[in-house]
């Protein structure tokens, strides 16, 4: 029998998001709570054939992939996942395949990034545990037209930003690694250097891809170099921030807040970002859509069976 595992299903649904009745005689298992280390993975993993990873919430390194003898296939959701040794997989022999979701995940993460700064620009947590207080409009709320946005990255995520701050009559201005004047102009952007991002910006908003030319990107020198009335946002990956560079810089007032939906370390329920009054954190929900994870399961499903038929599909690291 193939034994299939499925993991971080935190909300339960998984099951019915794809219809698992196309890979007969599978036993199919799904792990609704994370595991916390690598010896409880070791444990709970092993046995499988096929595990169904989601994103990067159960990283997969040389040390579990060595102790998972039965693994065979590892099928991650997206198309992309920094958190598996590919090297390691095709040591061992392991087939990975992508399971990508909606074609709507940009724009549902976008929304989340806007979310989070119209939220901290209006005081809306505040404001609401005011009235539940008993008290009548104590907040001061701040316009976002007329001000500076800045994006560190201008790919399909950033352009959505750009376009919906552009709509708020807000000043847009991005930088990237790679980001050309020509390609900011196309998108009614403005480039500038890294530098001048940091310290133009009221609003600075991060949409890179987590590599190893990105991971620490965003360090302690940019965030001093930032306005003490400027706010962060990442919705993208905590690896492009240094360690402690975001915490230290709230903790000091160096900036005036940030809106958070990803860390270090996921669940993160003890992580020290969250007990900073000028955070608003989000459990990392940027992709989790109904229309995406429909998306992300029924192309996993589709995946393993052709695995299983020897003409497997979405290979990464091929």
């Amino acid at each position: 029998m193939l034994k299939i595992l499925l993991l971080d299903d935190y909300q339960g649904r998984a099951r019915e998001w794809a219809d698992w009745s196309g890979l007969p005689g599978a036993q199919v298992d799904v792990l609704e709570h994370a595991l916390p280390d690598l010896q409880s993975r070791q444990a709970r993993l092993k046995g499988y054939q096929v595990i169904v990873a989601m994103r990067e919430r159960t990283p997969f390194p040389a040390a579990l992939l060595e102790a998972l003898p039965d693994l065979q296939l590892l099928v991650t959701t997206g198309m992309r996942n920094a958190a598996i040794d590919m090297a390691a997989c095709a040591r061992r022999g392991i087939t990975v395949c992508g399971a990508p979701g909606s074609r709507n995940s940009a724009g549902a993460t976008a929304e989340l990034a806007w979310a989070l700064m119209l939220a901290l620009a209006k005081r809306l947590p505040q404001s609401r545990q005011a009235l539940l207080d008993g008290r009548w409009q104590p907040e001061i709320t701040q316009s976002l037209a007329g001000r500076t946005l800045g994006l560190a990255g201008l790919g399909q995520l950033g352009q959505r930003m750009a376009l919906i701050g552009q709509a708020m009559g807000m000043q847009v201005i991005a930088w990237s690694p790679h980001l050309t004047p020509e390609r900011a102009a196309a998108a009614g952007v403005q480039a500038v250097s890294k530098a001048e991002l940091f310290a133009r910006a009221d609003w600075l908003s991060l949409h890179l891809v987590l590599s190893e030319s990105t991971r620490h990107i965003v360090g302690p020198e940019d965030f001093a170099a930032m306005q003490p009335h400027a706010f962060f946002i990442n919705t993208s990956r905590a690896g492009l921030v240094a360690p402690g560079a975001l915490l230290q810089a709230l903790q000091v007032g160096r900036i005036a807040g940030a809106g958070i939906d990803v860390f270090d370390s996921e669940p993160a329920l003890d992580d020290p970002l969250l007990a900073l009054p000028q955070v608003l954190a989000t459990p990392h929900l940027g992709y989790v859509t109904d229309d995406n994870l429909r998306a992300f399961y029924a192309h996993a499903a589709e995946a393993i069976g052709a695995w299983r038929a020897g003409a497997p599909v979405r290979v990464l690291g091929a």
